[in-house]
């Protein structure tokens, strides 16, 4: 009689364990699915974009006139801007499409340096505070102090007006809702 206790006793053991396991798994997947129901970003993450007015701030106080470009992209510009070079006129300026570039997520802006006459200049070798510093990579270095990452160390594709804050997020966590508010302290 005593070894039919223990094997009841070990069934019931494994029948509390594929309860308990059953139960964690139905609320992971509905936490899954709350996460995938979020909507998308529309605009740049307000730290992203207090962070690019403190570029811009940074810059103008070592004599570099830079302007923010694009920040936060609709999947459908980013589609746009993937289709150039490849399917319309132009050079190709992405690698990815709609909803592959942290700028989709409000967590990445493009820079370039303004000339005095108001144009845009994507002249990475300018130096017109005339330090001996090509401004672009300044203003770079401003945007790593910042906590970016620059596209222009990526090691594939250099995209020199690219600045990223990630939050440590894959594209395919932003993908399946993730947000910065769920991983900062």
């Amino acid at each position: 009689m005593h070894v039919k206790w223990k094997k009841l006793a070990l069934w019931l053991l494994i029948a509390a364990i594929v309860l308990v396991l059953a139960v964690w798994i139905q609320r992971e997947l509905a936490f899954r699915e709350e996460l995938r129901a979020r909507p998308l970003p529309t605009a740049l993450h307000p730290e992203v974009a207090e962070k690019s007015d403190e570029l811009i701030r940074r810059a103008a106080a070592i004599g570099i006139d830079a302007v923010v470009t694009e920040g936060f992209r609709s999947a459908e510009r980013q589609n746009e801007l993937y289709a150039q070079g490849r399917t319309t006129e132009g050079s190709i300026v992405t690698q990815v499409e709609g909803g592959g570039s942290y700028h989709n997520y409000g967590l990445a802006i493009d820079f370039a340096l303004l000339e005095e006459d108001g144009d845009i200049s994507w002249d990475l070798e300018r130096d017109a505070n005339a330090n001996g510093e090509p401004d672009w990579f300044e203003v770079a270095a401003i945007g790593k102090d910042l906590g970016f990452e620059w596209g222009g160390d990526w090691r594939r594709f250099k995209d020199y007006p690219h600045l990223e804050l990630t939050y440590g997020l894959s594209i395919r966590e932003l993908k399946n809702g993730w947000r910065p508010e769920d991983v900062m302290e």
